[in-house]
C-alpha cells in the first residue's frame, strides 16, 4: 500500500489531473492526500474543487483532504464577515470572480456587503459543505499529514487550529524528530536550503516534509509516493517529471523505505 500526497493546489486543475493520471495508483489499496489550499489564484479553481469532490465521492475510504488556510479564510469571510481573504496577496479575487462571474470593488461598507452576499449565493452548497468537512489532519502508518506545520513537536490532534493552518516555524522546519509529518503552505523555496538539496524542489530534513513547490509561472504542482520517496511532477507547460529521491534522504524516512522494501520482499509462507 502507498500514500500518494499532494500539495496545495490553488486552482491548477489541468495539473492535478496530469498528477493522478501519472501516479501508478491501485484505488482499492492506495490512499491519495491532498494538502488544501484548493481555493484562491489559479484560473480553474470551481472545476479544482469539483474534481477533488468527485475524487473523494468516488473513494472515500482512500481519498482523504486535509483544510487549508485558504479554506479556512474563505470560511470566515463567508460565516463571520471576516476580511483578511480580502487582501489582494490572498488571490480570493480569482476565486470571487470564477464563481460569481464578476469583478468586484470595495470602496464603502455596501460594496462589502453586496459581496459576501452575492459570493454566498453562487458558491454551491455542495462546495462550501465539502469546505466545511476538511479535517485538520490526516495520520496513517507512515507519516502525519498537515497544511501547515506542528507545535513544538506535538501530535497534530495536541496543536492548535491556528499552528495547524498558519505555522510557518523554523524550528520545526530544522528540529522536527517525530512521525514524518508531509505538509505545504511555505513554499519551498522560502524553506531552509539544506533540506532542498537533491530533492528536486520539495524539502525533507529529519521528520519534516515540504512538498508546495510554490505557485509561479514554471512552479510544478508535486505528489510524493510513500513509502517509495517516488516524486512526480505536472507543469504548467503541460510537461511532467517523475524523480525517485535517493540523495541526501533523512533517516526516519530512510528507515521508512527499507521496512516497505524489507516486506515487499519478504518470503510467502504457506500453512
Amino acid at each position: 500500500m502507498s500514500t500518494f500526497v499532494i500539495g496545495d493546489l490553488h486552482g491548477r486543475r489541468a495539473q492535478l489531473r496530469a498528477l493522478l493520471s501519472m501516479i501508478p495508483r491501485d484505488a482499492e489499496n492506495d490512499t491519495v492526500v491532498l494538502l488544501g489550499d484548493l481555493v484562491d489564484r489559479g484560473d480553474e479553481i470551481p472545476g479544482t474543487v469539483e474534481d477533488v469532490i468527485n475524487l473523494r465521492r468516488a473513494n472515500p475510504d482512500r481519498v482523504v483532504c486535509v483544510r487549508g488556510n485558504h479554506e479556512q479564510m474563505l470560511l470566515d469571510f463567508l460565516e463571520g464577515g471576516a476580511t483578511l481573504w480580502l487582501h489582494v496577496a490572498v488571490g480570493s479575487h480569482c476565486t470571487i470572480q470564477q464563481y460569481t462571474g464578476e469583478w468586484f470593488r470595495i470602496r464603502k461598507e455596501k460594496d462589502f456587503l453586496e459581496l459576501r452576499e452575492r459570493f454566498g449565493a453562487s458558491l454551491p452548497e455542495e462546495h462550501a459543505e465539502f469546505f466545511r468537512s476538511l479535517p485538520l489532519f490526516y495520520e496513517d502508518e507512515m507519516a502525519l499529514y498537515v497544511h501547515a506545520g506542528l507545535e513544538g513537536g506535538k501530535h497534530p490532534r495536541d496543536c492548535s487550529p491556528h499552528h495547524l493552518l498558519w505555522s510557518r516555524d523554523p524550528d520545526f522546519f530544522k528540529g522536527y524528530t517525530g512521525k514524518p509529518c508531509v505538509f505545504g503552505h511555505t513554499p519551498t523555496p522560502l524553506l531552509p536550503l539544506r533540506g532542498r538539496l537533491g530533492h528536486h524542489g520539495i524539502y525533507m530534513h529529519n521528520s519534516a516534509v515540504g512538498i508546495d513547490t510554490g505557485y509561479v509561472e514554471n512552479s510544478p504542482l508535486s505528489c510524493l509516493q510513500l513509502p517509495e520517496l517516488l516524486l512526480y511532477q505536472a507543469f504548467a507547460d503541460g510537461h511532467t517529471a517523475t524523480h525517485q529521491l535517493t540523495a541526501f534522504v533523512p533517516e526516519p524516512l530512510r528507515a521508512l523505505q527499507k521496512r516497505h522494501a524489507a516486506g515487499a520482499h519478504a518470503p510467502t509462507v504457506e500453512v
